[in-house]
């Protein structure tokens, strides 16, 4: 808004006039102020002093007062185009926007010549969100005046808003090419570029708008948001404490902070970021839903519970905020809360595939199997290639014992997105069970936990028997115990030079490849071994009489694999008191400190320290359970190393167990030589253990 041209009258009343218009255009606005007010003190009805009267306002953000100024000069003369396009703008920055639409078209249909006065109403209804009429503005502002630098650059802004985001750079160009120091219109070009995702160029233009007006705040934060998109967190955050410097108060600063530094695994400075953020906006709904995902991490349950129900009072249809709370009730074992809130994030954003992948594990959970099945396959039609829940999908399946479709399915497992699993990338390719191995060099290679190693190794016989020498990779600590291992030809450990090989299959594949179905398990044992001189070693420590059970309650707590799956050592008294009976514990690290605190009367014996101690893991375990009369572990590396040896073992299983138990059987067709005892209720282990002491007993007495 700028004053009119000095109309320069002959009376002294308008050389004042002309004097303060002087002074208005050196931006003297107190002296201008001054001389426009002993105009009306001397002629209140003159028009013209009124209008800048109410400019003078309007530069001063005093908006309000603006429109009542030239309100009074719009009365003395209603046709002069200039009063109602100030009126217009007036009325913009007051937010009252319809009006000011209505004061731009009064002042165009006085004056349709006038390119400002097209590109003002055009400012409006980008306001109010009417980009297309918008546009046509701006066009009729630019035909009328084609070097208008802010019509071709409010132009960009419409056709941004409409996402059509290469017309809009062009328009930015223009503009720039107008007006090279217009700081906006550099901005605006690197937000152009960002909702074309071409980050690079968007920093680029963000740089060029922070080197004019180092001060341009938003032109550093959006810089910050692209680092983001870059994947460079560390020059986000650099760039947000930038923004916090100019701007201490800008809430979305602290919390673009506060998730980078969540991607930077830097919880304890994200924390501060997100409670820095509310400070400022306390009922920002998203920072309390992020700051419950720190807490979360944190293990802090019960806060980060208190977050999202927060978010949630807040903004009610939050959906992310729902589906969190869904996450920690499922850490927390609360299934059927975690059910509905899962359900009330899909009923606000059915499209929400994460929501149905978690839905389907907490139905799966809730040994639901049909209607977990269903979320996952909703989940996957609304993520093609949603790598969670079709490897979620292939578990509930090859529980249900449908190996020929579960295994094909399993191979998902290597686009998960939680809990990924180090994928290897070999020049070879992978053996599918397709291609013939005669005369090969087949790489087989563990790829998850030393239980699942042990597990399927046993198909490196098979592999073998194809006619293919077999290279066996695997952690190191499991190298002296898988130099026993039947159908190796050489052993390596994971993060050695393989020699040259033809084919590689991960071990877990290998089910896949031989086409294993429950008739077709290979389940020759022992496929494992331990040295006699080892085992007599060992014998001397357990020897003497009785009936011995080595025994293992606890796997390692960290893991949520291990949820509901371990129990406490006391559960054992029952056992212990059976006549004859000796519990010898195999239990190292996690779970021993529970040996100090047994029921009265409960014994079990210990080992000595270096009872695997040294650099090979189970040997010494391998050698216990070759000295005693059975084996009873929860469902750990231990269980399956007992199969692997052919022990007489019992496996004390929890309500939804792990796949490869199957369903409502007590033996396994992995095992041979597997009992399994289940629970008939999730996280009771009473019934589970009074049947595992009624057969000890119809056992001992068999002998």
């Amino acid at each position: 808004m700028t004053p009119p041209d000095d109309p320069n009258p002959p009376s002294t009343v308008e050389e004042t006039l002309r004097a303060a218009i002087a002074r208005h255009r050196q931006g003297a606005l107190d002296e201008a102020e001054g001389a426009y007010k002993a105009v009306l003190s001397r002629r209140p009805e003159h028009p013209d002093a009124l209008h800048l009267l109410g400019v003078v306002a309007f530069q001063r953000g005093r908006y309000e007062e603006a429109v009542q100024w030239i309100d009074r000069a719009i009365a003395l003369n209603p046709k002069h185009a200039g009063y109602h396009s100030n009126r217009g703008n007036a009325l913009r920055r007051s937010q009252r926007f319809v009006e000011a639409l209505a004061s731009h078209e009064r002042a165009i249909d006085l004056d349709p010549r006038s390119a400002d006065v097209h590109h003002n109403r055009g400012l409006v209804l980008n306001d109010l969100g009417r980009f297309e009429e918008a546009l046509a503005s701006f066009a009729q502002a630019i035909a009328l005046e084609p070097r208008h630098a802010l019509a071709h650059a409010n132009r960009g802004n419409s056709l941004k808003e409409l996402r059509r985001f290469d017309e809009a750079l062009a328009s930015y160009d223009q503009a720039i090419a107008l007006d090279p120091a217009s700081a906006e219109s550099h901005y605006n070009r690197g937000n152009a570029l960002r909702g074309l995702e071409r980050f690079e160029e968007a920093v680029a233009d963000y740089d060029r708008a922070i080197a004019l007006r180092p001060s341009f705040a938003e032109a550093h934060y959006n810089r910050a948001v692209s680092l983001g998109d870059l994947d460079r967190p560390e020059e986000a955050v650099a760039g947000y404490d930038r923004v916090i410097e100019l701007k201490p108060l800008y809430a979305e600063a602290h919390y673009n902070r506060g998730a980078a530094l969540q991607r930077l695994d830097r919880p304890e400075e994200a924390l501060a970021s997100f409670e820095r953020t509310l400070a400022v906006k306390p009922e920002y709904a998203e920072a309390h839903s992020n700051l419950g995902n720190v807490l979360k991490g944190m293990g802090r349950l019960d806060e980060a519970m208190a977050r999202y129900d927060r978010a949630i009072a807040i903004k009610p249809a939050f959906a992310d905020a729902h589906y969190n709370r869904g996450v920690v009730l499922g850490e927390l074992q609360r299934l059927d809360e975690a059910l509905a809130a899962y359900d009330r994030a899909i009923g606000i954003s059915p499209e929400l595939a994460v929501a149905h992948n978690n839905r389907g594990e907490t139905l799966k959970a809730l040994m639901r199997l049909d209607e977990a099945l269903e979320s996952y396959d909703r989940a996957a039609a609304l993520r093609p290639g949603y790598g969670d829940a079709l490897c979620n999908r292939s578990l509930v399946m090859l529980m249900q014992g449908r190996y020929r479709e579960g295994w094909p399915m399993y191979e998902w497992r290597w686009k998960r997105r939680s809990s990924p699993l180090p994928a290897r990338h070999f020049v070879q390719p992978l053996w599918t069970g397709a291609q013939d191995v005669a005369g090969k060099t087949v790489l087989l290679h563990a790829e998850q936990g030393l239980g699942d190693t042990i597990h399927f190794v046993r198909y490196a016989k098979l592999v073998q028997r194809a006619g293919a020498r077999v290279i066996l990779e695997v952690p190191k600590a499991l190298m002296p115990l898988m130099r026993s291992a039947a159908g190796v030809d050489q052993l390596l450990p994971i993060g050695g030079r393989p020699p040259s090989f033809d084919l590689h299959c991960p071990l877990l594949s290998l089910p896949q490849a031989f086409g294993t179905d429950l008739p077709s398990v290979p389940a020759e044992v022992p496929y494992l071994g331990v040295s006699e001189e080892r085992k007599d070693r060992w014998r001397r420590h357990i020897d003497g009489e009785g009936f011995r059970i080595a025994i293992g309650w606890q796997g390692n707590p960290a893991g949520k694999v291990d949820i509901g799956r371990s129990f406490p050592v006391r559960l054992f008294d029952g056992i212990a008191k059976v006549p004859g009976v000796r519990l010898i514990s195999l239990q190292k690290n996690a779970g021993v400190e529970q040996l100090g605190d047994l029921p009265a009367g409960m014994a079990v014996e210990t080992l000595p320290d270096d009872f695997d101690a040294g650099d090979g893991a189970f040997l010494d375990s391998a050698a216990v359970m070759g000295c005693v009369d059975l084996v009873i572990t929860s469902d750990t590396a231990l269980t399956h190393l007992a199969g692997a040896l052919g022990m007489r073992t019992w496996l004390p299983l929890k309500h939804v167990p792990d796949w490869r138990w199957l369903l409502d059987r007590s033996d396994s067709p992995w095992y041979p030589h597997h009992r399994l005892f289940r629970q008939r209720r999730r996280d009771d282990w009473s019934v589970v253990f009074r049947e595992m002491e009624s057969a000890l007993r119809e056992l001992i007495a068999s002998r």
